[in-house]
């Protein structure tokens, strides 16, 4: 299980490395350098170091630093592996933001400080998912240890999925007894108009997002046993009135839209025994003109309360496809671009 590394030496130039990696497992070694060697060839696109695999052996030259990212991605993917799991591309991916991360915030306490790297986890009997970023290895810690939990960024940053996920593994294990999953019934912008059916198919499309983190979770079978049984509730935030959420893990999701009363309501429902997630995106408001954002008033209000973390998404946390990052970068550089406008400040084109 345990990769054997040579040593690093000079390759003819001062500033360049040289390392060779041997797993011990050939079968492994095959799924780490990919078919037909695609992961060895998206850690040379993200490193740019130069890969060469021979059986169960790789050898890798580039740049010192990015010769130990490297390393560090193969040797954890590897472990990975040995554990059972199956890996892609995205997993190679996120192998590579932790390998770089570990250099650029060695201050961080949710990583090592040397040898072998240790992201956060949240494993269910259906899937294990593993940290891809450094700040969802932040988040994915504070769930497992603070009672509130905000996660603040933009969409496609596993805000809502993790959460989701950490509360279906405290269900399995036994440590709370129900999940409460929900969102404030506001329209994105559309009048969707009068909805048919009974109460919760008028408000299962708005709650939809959650039934599908749910369901990538927990087989569908005992899913639906839970949801009949009552130790999975989904429901509009309005419902949550005049209860206390004891024993439960409970998840608000695109807070931005609650208001200032509808968060404070929500907030002091939590009872014994009880975890906290609100997740939402301050920049994607979907209330009336001049109508108060719940969410931004709640990181305001509660900053350096304890047992309160808030942890906060980037466009760099963006784990969907390439190009929702680069979308969430523009619109991002616009909106500075745009505040300065405002300031009188020339805008930079």
């Amino acid at each position: 299980m345990k990769a054997v590394r040579g040593a690093p030496h000079g390759s003819g130039a001062s500033d360049m490395a040289h390392i060779v990696l041997s797993f011990e497992d050939n079968r492994l070694a095959s799924a780490l350098f990919g078919q037909f060697d695609e992961h060895l060839a998206l850690l040379e696109q993200k490193l740019g170091v130069d890969c060469r695999a021979r059986g169960n052996k790789v050898e890798i030259r580039g740049e010192p630093s990015s010769v130990e990212q490297a390393r560090r991605a193969l040797d954890h993917l590897y472990d990975r592996l040995a554990g059972g799991s199956d890996i892609g591309p995205k997993d190679v991916d996120g192998a590579v933001r932790m390998a770089i991360a570990r250099d650029d915030q060695l201050d961080l306490p949710t990583l090592e400080q040397k040898g072998r790297m240790a992201l956060a986890q949240i494993s269910t009997r259906k899937k294990t998912i593993h940290a891809r970023t450094p700040t969802q290895d932040a988040y994915m810690r504070a769930l497992d240890r603070a009672e509130l939990v905000f996660g603040v960024g933009p969409a496609g940053t596993g805000k809502t999925y993790l959460a989701v996920a950490h509360a279906a593994q405290l269900l399995e294990r036994g440590q709370v007894d129900r999940i409460v999953l929900t969102r404030p019934a506001v329209e994105a912008g559309e009048r969707l108009g009068f909805l048919p059916g009974d109460m919760k198919e008028k408000v299962d499309p708005y709650l939809r997002p959650l039934y599908d983190a749910l369901y990538d979770m927990i087989p569908a079978e005992k899913v639906e046993r839970a949801l009949t049984a009552g130790a999975i509730e989904i429901a509009p935030l309005a419902f949550m009135r005049g209860r206390t959420l004891a024993n439960a893990a409970v998840i608000l999701d695109e807070a931005q839209n609650t208001t200032s009363m509808q968060m404070k309501m929500f907030l002091t429902r939590l009872g014994e025994n009880a975890r906290m997630a609100v997740t939402g995106d301050p920049s994607q408001i979907d209330l009336p003109p001049g109508q108060k954002s719940g969410l931004v008033e709640a990181l305001r209000v509660l900053d350096g309360v304890s047992n309160v973390v808030t942890v906060r998404f980037a466009a760099q946390d963006v784990v969907r496809h390439p190009l929702v990052q680069a979308i969430v970068e523009a619109y991002e550089r616009d909106a500075t671009e745009q505040r300065g406008a405002a300031n009188g400040l020339p805008l930079d084109r």
